[in-house]
């Protein structure tokens, strides 16, 4: 006697499954960051399950630049690294780093020079030290042919000012995890940067932040890019001011990731489609064809496979 299926099972088809997910790129992770330690696996794993198919680890000093590359090393084609000093860390560059930094950054695992950039906000390093460290590092950039990831905060004249004297750059810059102005963003765009959007959305209530540039249609899909910037960050689908439809737009399959894995007090990467579905909001985009834009930019900039 022939089998015959019974109607009211429902059969699990892992490929079909897979088709909620969205295909995403987180280009700012910090993995290499303390509470990260002891779980590294479980997190990669559910970064995975929640559709995040690479992830970058951005660097703030010599040394994460060199536990990024070993982690990259570690897991090849689903981490990729940075070599670069921050505005904070400034003050502890020696003649050595450039080179030293040349060196970590030939390697195929590293993506990018940075974070670098400029801080005026907090005096971690005076601004003379972060001026001279952030033209080395523009300049090294230049010299190996890789793209450059940026930070300002408090800075927006003296940086412009810098990043113009270099012009042409010939090399992807990308504002990561950008919370200024309308503004200084749309100096930026002009100059053919990209900007990397993070759980920040959610926060901005200013009027003239990275709301604004959204739905002004001055940032377009062509120049965003999508990060975590996990553990910090996280995107609150429960913030005040965002509207009821938007958040019932929300998919269940995303919350489940954010709420149940992802905290105020350690965001994660799995939280990006939440973010996404976010930002598909703000522009009247599908999310779908939000995650597929923003990887393709991410790929592309990157060289990535």
């Amino acid at each position: 006697m022939a089998f015959q299926p019974n109607s009211t099972v429902k059969v699990l088809d892992p490929i079909r499954e897979n088709y909620d997910n969205y295909l995403l790129i987180d280009v700012g992770s910090n993995m290499v960051n303390k509470k990260f330690s002891r779980d590294l696996e479980s997190v990669l794993q559910r970064a995975k399950d929640s559709g995040v198919q690479k992830i970058i680890v951005p660097c703030t000093s010599l040394r994460t630049s060199k536990e990024a590359l070993r982690l990259a090393r570690i897991y090849p084609g689903a981490l990729y690294s940075t070599a670069g000093i921050h505005p904070h860390e400034a003050k502890s560059w020696e003649d050595n780093y450039y080179d030293e930094l040349r060196d970590i950054a030939k390697n195929p695992e590293c993506v990018a020079i940075g974070i670098c950039g400029l801080d005026y906000n907090k005096d971690f390093s005076s601004p003379d030290i972060q001026r001279k460290v952030f033209e080395l590092q523009i300049s090294l950039a230049k010299e190996i042919k890789k793209p450059i990831m940026l930070h300002q905060k408090g800075a927006h004249e003296d940086f412009l000012r810098i990043i113009k004297t270099h012009l042409p750059l010939e090399l992807p810059a990308i504002l990561h995890s950008f919370t200024g102005s309308f503004e200084e963003a749309t100096d930026y765009i002009n100059l053919g940067m990209y900007i990397g959007i993070t759980g920040g959305l959610c926060k901005d209530s200013s009027g003239s932040g990275i709301k604004k540039l959204l739905s002004a249609g001055t940032l377009t899909l062509d120049r965003i890019l999508v990060q975590s910037d996990s553990p910090f960050m996280y995107p609150n689908a429960r913030a005040a001011n965002l509207t009821d439809a938007l958040k019932s737009s929300l998919t269940q399959r995303s919350l489940g990731f954010l709420q149940r894995y992802c905290t105020f007090h350690r965001n994660e990467p799995c939280s990006l489609p939440i973010l996404v579905e976010l930002l598909a909001g703000f522009i009247a985009k599908k999310p779908d064809e939000v995650a597929l834009a923003t990887s393709i930019n991410a790929l592309k900039i990157f060289g990535m496979s």
